[in-house]
């Protein structure tokens, strides 16, 4: 969850230009304004090395936009 339109484009637009990870933002209207977010779309042919790339991109990416962590269960 980004919460953000701007900053939902400019995860997805960052992360298939620095690191080649191809994620999909989602903003209004398909969600509502304020809920904004990446849809990763895992499959059977991702390594756990790619999960393990992603992983450490989503983390360096949520800090430099200063986006809350929130525990899985409060989602």
């Amino acid at each position: 969850m980004v919460g953000d339109p701007v900053k939902c484009k400019y995860l997805s637009d960052v992360l298939m230009d620095q690191h080649g990870i191809y994620i999909q933002p989602i903003n209004y209207p398909t969600v509502p304004k304020g809920t904004e977010r990446l849809r990763i779309t895992p499959s059977p042919v991702h390594s756990q090395a790619d999960i393990d790339n992603l992983v450490g991109a989503l983390e360096l990416l949520w800090g430099q936009c200063q986006l809350a962590r929130l525990p899985i269960a409060a989602q």
